[in-house]
């Protein structure tokens, strides 16, 4: 497990902080910031060797880092958790019963009749479906007590709302982790497609790519893709799609934390630090 970090040089007084932390199979992460001032004081990433199988093998994970580093050892005045994974579905408000839930997940993944099934209230007209981590959710309370959860694609669509207005063209937003990938189309200025994709080289990446324009029936040669996340135009995955897409930019974060960063990318933890 391999351990990223990212501190502040600006001294601050308040004694007043807030902890986002974000966990999927693939690592941890968090971020301190200063509730005042809203600085952000520390960010943290942990990167596993290997994808995890299992929730419980992530809990073991979470439990190890808690109990080790220092900066989540201190008193909290606000806690937000995202939940990482593949394990939701977007349902329209005019077809949302909060009383079905379950049922809108059983097309897409397999679920067990002990599974907390949640949503998030979207701003565009939508309710995202989820399951969550439910014993990280259990470890954290007894750790917190009450916190803020999320799930991260809920978190990636609301971005994509915030900026389809301004751009007036057809627009791929992407959002690279290590072994997944986030895909939300804007097509005709109205969100068209989210989808969650793992892939494990850059002939997956590009194939999920074309393969969601084909399904939109979008022109290669006229959209933009945003990328976000743990991607640059040195990377192999980059390069690949640079070969079909001509028009890709990067989403500028609202920051400028890792401006000067040796281990982060400029906008890197685009969603842990919106």
């Amino acid at each position: 497990m391999q351990k990223l970090q990212q501190r502040s040089n600006k001294a601050i007084s308040s004694q007043q902080k807030k902890l986002s932390i974000q966990f999927s199979l693939d690592g941890f992460s968090f971020c301190v910031q200063d509730i005042p001032t809203k600085e952000i004081l520390v960010v943290s990433e942990y990167v596993f060797k290997e994808r995890l199988a299992t929730p419980n093998l992530l809990l073991e994970k979470v439990v190890e880092i808690f109990e080790s580093d220092k900066d989540l050892q201190v008193n909290f005045d606000q806690v937000t958790v995202i939940h990482q994974n593949n394990l939701s579905t977007l349902v329209p408000n005019d077809f949302f019963d909060e009383s079905h839930l379950k049922s809108y997940l059983q097309y897409t993944i397999k679920t067990l009749s002990s599974d907390f099934v949640t949503y998030d209230s979207l701003t565009n007209n939508i309710h995202n479906v989820y399951i969550p981590y439910v014993n990280i959710n259990n470890y954290l309370f007894q750790n917190f007590g009450e916190f803020e959860f999320k799930h991260h694609s809920s978190l990636f669509i609301d971005k994509i709302a915030q900026q389809q207005n301004s751009l007036n063209k057809d627009c791929i937003f992407i959002n690279v982790s290590y072994s997944s990938m986030d895909v939300g189309i804007v097509k005709d200025n109205e969100f068209s497609l989210y989808n969650s994709f793992h892939y494990k080289s850059k002939e997956d990446f590009i194939y999920y790519i074309l393969f969601c324009i084909e399904q939109l029936e979008m022109n290669a040669n006229e959209l933009t893709v945003y990328f976000c996340g743990n991607i640059i135009n040195e990377f192999d995955i980059y390069n690949i799609t640079k070969n079909y897409i001509k028009n890709i930019e990067f989403l500028e974060p609202n920051h400028d934390f890792f401006e000067k960063s040796e281990f982060f990318f400029k906008h890197a933890h685009y969603l842990l630090l919106s």
